[in-house]
């Protein structure tokens, strides 16, 4: 610990100059008497510091001089790809590491290159949850991450819209899908792989038996198709809808898949209107969606659509019998 802590004091020295005890001290979440020990101890070893007492000091490296020690470590590895997505990397018990790995990559750059890196860090900020929904932190996505880099099988408890079942699985990949983790997985002795929503997990247990990964497995092509097949699967209805202008700018701030029904007679009747076609999952989802719109939507078809938005209606209004 004290020897990576030397080494960040290097990598923050390197990578952006001058600095003082306490902006160290912040940066490494330790006091400032530690690190200025940690000083005194690189100085006895040789590395050419020095420091300025006032405002403007603080700690720096003779000019020219760089460490080369700069090697990432298997968790900073596995982190380095998630620096941008740090709460993805704080769920995964990666979080040290990826700021870490960050910071030996920016240290390891040119002098000319790091003002760049900075910028980038300093203006690109990537939130993968979407508005107004909350970030997913299943209770046992850390168990499931090492299963999955250290080839495990894990016993799990799940629970789907048939009800809970227990199995074995080989977890092949994480993959994080606006706020919510998901794991693809393959019961063990089968081939077929599948996703599990990880909050669906109720318990989970690793075991201490090893798989081999398949050679050809693709996480990211898998993830793909799974999720194209999904949707195609999932929204086998279409609804043909006539919007005002103001629905159908809510479809477009909303990113709802819709297409212009180009069908003969799909005008719809009130002026500026339009008539297009959603998928949905089924008369009950159509329903519900379609009712936040209020007056701004028709149904036009299907029939049973537009019967369960009526039937809806005379419910809402029955139970407001005063009318307040």
């Amino acid at each position: 610990m004290k020897a990576s802590r030397l080494l960040s004091i290097l990598m923050l020295l390197q990578a952006h100059g001058r600095q003082t005890a306490p902006a160290l001290a912040r940066a490494l979440e330790v006091s400032v008497r530690t690190i200025l020990r940690d000083i005194d101890q690189l100085s006895a070893a040789g590395v050419p510091l020095w420091g300025e007492r006032g405002r403007q000091g603080g700690f720096q490296l003779r000019e020219g001089w760089s460490t080369q020690l700069t090697g990432l470590t298997e968790p900073e590895s596995q982190a380095l790809l998630l620096a941008g997505l740090p709460g993805a990397a704080t769920d995964l018990g990666l979080g040290a590491a990826a700021a870490s790995a960050r910071l030996k990559m920016v240290a390891s750059l040119p002098a000319e290159w790091r003002e760049q890196a900075d910028r980038v860090g300093a203006r690109l900020h990537i939130d993968p949850v979407d508005w107004y929904r909350a970030q997913e932190t299943p209770a046992h996505l850390r168990e499931v991450a090492e299963a999955v880099w250290n080839a495990r099988r894990v016993a799990v408890r799940y629970e789907s819209w048939r009800g809970q079942a227990e199995r074995e699985l080989e977890p092949l990949g994480l993959v994080l899908k606006a706020g919510t983790w998901y794991m693809a997985a393959r019961a063990t002795g089968q081939d077929a792989v599948r996703t599990y929503r990880l909050g669906a997990v109720k318990t989970l247990r690793t075991l201490p038996t090893k798989f081999r990964r398949p050679k050809a497995f693709d996480l990211a092509a898998y993830w793909q198709a799974s999720a194209a097949r999904f949707e195609a699967e999932l929204r086998t209805l279409q609804a043909r809808v006539a919007v005002s202008p103001r629905a159908l700018g809510w479809l477009h701030n909303e990113r709802i898949p819709f297409a212009p029904d180009a069908a003969p007679g799909a005008e719809p009747n009130r002026v500026g209107w339009t008539t297009v076609l959603m998928p949905i999952e089924s008369v009950e989802h159509g329903a519900r969606r379609l009712l936040s719109y209020g007056a701004e939507v028709e149904v036009i078809a299907p029939p049973a659509l537009r019967q369960r938005l009526l039937d809806e209606l005379a419910a809402t209004r029955a139970r407001y019998p005063d009318g307040v």
